[in-house]
Formats: C-alpha cells, structure tokens, sequence
C-alpha cells in the first residue's frame, strides 16, 4: 500500500491521485490545470502527508509512535528508520524538499497527540505554521519554483488554508477534545463546553464562538492576500492551479460568513458551481504576472520565533 502511495509506478499513478481525490478535494479540483508531471507529484506529496496525518490522528496502528521515530531519524537520533519514511526518500530527495520542513511538520502533527488547547493568537499562527505552512513549503519544490523569495508566501497560504480549517472544523475537532480557538479569545472553554453550546444557539458560549471564528477568519483573509501576491514566483499553470485551490479553499469562509457562522451545524462544503465560480475569478490572478515581484511583509511572521526563520 505504502509504495503504491510513494513511489508510484504509472500503472499505479491513480493510488495518489485517489488519495488527493478523497480527502483534498479543493486541490484535486485544483490539480487538473498543472498537467500530468507536476499534478502526480503534488498528489504524491499530499498523499504522504496525509497518511503521516493519518498516522497522528491514530487510524494506522502504532501512528504516533511511528512519527516520533520518524522524527528521531531525520534528527539523527537513531539509525533505524520506519518504512513509510524509507520510501518517500528517493521522492524527497529528487525533489530536494528542505528537510526543516518535513520534520517542523511532524513536529506539529505530534502536537496533536495531547489534548489540544490554542492559548493565545501566536501559538496558533506557529501550529498553522507547522501543519500546513511546511507543506506549502515543500509545494514550492514539486512546483518547480525557481525562487526562494516564494518560500515565506508559500508559508502564508499554508497557514491561511489552515486557519480555514480550524473555522470549519470547530465543532469536529471538539468531539475529539481539541480546541484550536485561541483561549483568550474564548474565555478558556474546553471542547465540552464548546459542544454543549452547539445545542444552544441562543447561548452565550455559542455568540462567543461565532465572534472567534469570524476573528479567525479575518485572521486567514490577511494570509491569503500574502500567499496570493507569492503565487508570481511560481510557473504559470502552478499559479493558476494554486490559485484556484487557495480561492477555492477561500470560499469555505466566505459561506460560513454568508450563513451567520453556522459552525453548530457541522462542516461547512463548498458546491462544484461555487468551485467554478472561485476558479473563474482565479484566472485574473494571472495578470499579476505583468506587475513588480512582490516582496513579503515581514511582520506575517511576527508570531514565528528564530526557529522558524527560513
């Protein structure tokens, strides 16, 4: 199973793609417009990654520990190797992914394993950081970008997608007893609280969540309009493919604003005609290719200490 999803040989190109089609379907509408050899080696990416999250939420057996020995060998702390990790290196190092960013990664899946409470605004940039901004990183490489100014754009849309996720996912991730709402945001409600208000609309634990995530969401608008303005750097059909992924994924919150932050009633999807419609307003972001390279606003990484420095 785990070749067929690392090292994929063309009769078995489709087990990746599978993967990104099930459990990344914002990006596999996306993966269409970068063309075969760059959208089976996105898919390849995102298919490791997600079953180094299956690793972390414990759907495979021994996941978490699993990771920390992963985590142990690309510190150099053992020689032992697990062979997840064995397979996705030939993939890894033609690629040449940073290998900070595969280990800041499971550093953050390994902060799942407790019992997951945000405490202030920073902590969670970092944890968006590490789940999702170090994919965005390793993306820059499978895209073929030829700069690394990208790099710390590419960080803003992993977080931005991120943020996206914790605002749609708050009442799932309470079931599982996390919270990634910032504590001072919500008055240091646990997950059980948070799934008693989903019972009362009218509550006011309920009214002070809706507030957090239309906070967090304004939060996620600001890195998006950051990792957009990277999208320049990268080849043009990787531009538009990942603009439309991030307008796609955009379109998550823009609904959950459209309906009164619904969150008590469940995850929020976004229709194949809203997909469309996010896909058609990517396309002039194209036109930013006839403007001044950007350059990053240093203060989206304010909350990133000096480890996170590229």
């Amino acid at each position: 199973m785990l070749s067929k999803i690392v090292n994929p040989k063309p009769k078995k190109e489709a087990e990746a793609k599978n993967i990104l089609k099930k459990n990344g379907k914002s990006f596999y509408w996306a993966s269409r417009f970068l063309g075969h050899k760059m959208s089976q080696n996105a898919a390849t990416l995102y298919a490791f990654c997600r079953v180094l999250d299956d690793f972390a939420d414990g759907d495979i057996e021994a996941g978490p520990i699993r990771l920390s020995h992963m985590q142990k060998k690309l510190r150099g702390e053992t020689k032992l190797s697990d062979p997840l990790l064995e397979e996705f290196l030939p993939f890894f190092r033609r690629m040449k992914l940073p290998e900070k960013a595969l280990s800041d990664l499971i550093d953050g899946l390994l902060m799942d394993q407790k019992d997951v409470r945000i405490h202030n605004e920073a902590e969670l940039i970092q944890y968006s950081y590490h789940v999702a901004g170090t994919v965005g990183w390793m993306m820059c490489f499978v895209l073929e970008c030829q700069s690394e100014k990208a790099f710390a754009f590419a960080l803003d849309l992993g977080i931005a997608m991120q943020l996206t996720n914790i605002a749609r996912d708050v009442y799932e991730d309470a079931c599982m007893g996390r919270r990634y709402l910032p504590s001072d945001w919500v008055n240091n409600i646990s997950p059980f609280e948070i799934l008693k208000a989903a019972k009362d609309p009218n509550s006011k634990n309920t009214k002070l969540i809706k507030l957090a995530i239309l906070k967090l969401l304004d939060l996620a608008e600001l890195y998006y309009q950051s990792g957009i303005k990277g999208l320049v750097f990268l080849p043009w059909k990787a531009h538009l493919a990942i603009g439309i992924a991030a307008y796609v994924y955009r379109q998550i919150g823009l609904q959950l604003k459209a309906n009164q932050v619904n969150w008590e009633n469940g995850r929020t999807i976004t229709s194949r005609f809203a997909k469309m419609k996010s896909s058609c307003a990517a396309l002039t972001l194209l036109f930013s290719r006839l403007r001044n390279l950007p350059e990053h606003n240093i203060n989206m990484h304010q909350h990133l200490t000096e480890k996170f420095t590229l």
